[in-house]
């Protein structure tokens, strides 16, 4: 039984020595690529760090050019807007002239056969 124990300790030890020098052998095979990759990969991080700037400035650009757009919209819209209050004063003032002049024609003429009938009064004294 300890013989038999013995074994199986042994195999156990040669097959963690195995797995152990396996694993190295993996980590240094990983380790070289690893190292010749840190470069590459640093680059292309960079090349794609310098591509999603320029991409961010062109929206940016974009953006700003649109904000630019509406502004000029709202501000065209504003000025119609107040051209169209301005005309809208303007045929209200012009209803109320024309109401007044109506009165004010209307009034001439009662002036006008006042004066009519004054120098009919006028005349029939003068005339007697």
């Amino acid at each position: 039984m300890a013989g038999e124990r013995k074994r199986i300790l042994v195999g156990l030890m040669v097959a963690m020595i195995l797995g152990i020098a396996v694993y190295f052998r993996l980590w240094t095979i990983d380790y070289a690529i690893s190292s010749d990759d840190t470069e590459l990969i640093r680059r292309q991080f960079d090349l794609a760090n310098r591509e999603a700037l320029d991409e961010s400035a062109e929206w940016r650009m974009k953006y700003d050019e649109e904000v630019e757009r509406s502004a000029k919209c709202d501000k065209h819209l504003i000025e119609i807007k107040q051209k169209v209050e301005d005309a809208a004063s303007i045929n209200q003032q012009l209803v109320m002239l024309q109401k007044e002049n109506m009165a004010l024609v209307g009034r001439m003429e009662v002036l006008k056969r006042e004066l009519e009938a004054t120098k009919l009064k006028c005349r029939s004294k003068i005339d007697s």
